[in-house]
């Protein structure tokens, strides 16, 4: 299992540079847009959070729905935990799947204040999950599964938990 998910998470590095191109083109929009909010005097955005916010979602896309040919993966599957168990495969892909969103978990609270609660960082990452299984179903690039979205969940309350650690952490510094 563990040999899955490193081969799998190294070929998952390939689609970096995408997230990072929209990453930097949000980081220079923003950045223009805070140089027209400051010339009327208004509070400014906070760009590198929400820049990398972006670069982190344009990876999740990238790699749950672009990296895979489309129309071949009709379907779905409500049955809560039925792919775990099966075989080592599909429990990495389990594991895969809360690893795919602990940065998600970290990132927008960091770059959203309204997110900083916990059940509304829940509900964006529940929402981001169910956007994204719902766009596999209607494009065939992947099964929309109950278990995918559960999985995401847990990984944005991990990233959550970490968040709030380090910002913890970060005030008893201070």
């Amino acid at each position: 299992m563990f040999y899955y998910i490193c081969r799998d998470l190294t070929n998952a590095l390939k689609y970096l540079p995408i997230g990072i191109v929209a990453g930097g083109l949000c980081y220079c929009m923003l950045s223009g847009w805070n140089a027209k909010r400051k010339r009327k005097r208004k509070e400014s955005i906070p760009v590198v959070p929400r820049s990398l916010f972006f670069t982190y979602l344009a990876v999740i896309l990238t790699i749950t729905f672009l990296s895979r040919e489309g129309g071949n993966q009709l379907g779905f599957d409500l049955e809560i935990f039925s792919t775990w168990g099966i075989n080592n495969r599909n429990n990495a892909l389990v594991i895969e799947n809360i690893l795919l969103f602990v940065p998600y978990g970290i990132v927008c609270p960091m770059a959203f204040l309204r997110v900083r609660k916990f059940g509304r960082c829940l509900a964006v990452g529940a929402l981001t999950s169910l956007g994204v299984e719902l766009l596999q179903l209607f494009t065939g690039r992947g099964f929309f599964q109950i278990d995918d979205i559960l999985t995401n969940i847990i990984g944005t309350i991990i990233g959550y938990w970490i968040f709030s650690l380090a910002r913890w952490i970060g005030e008893k510094v201070k």
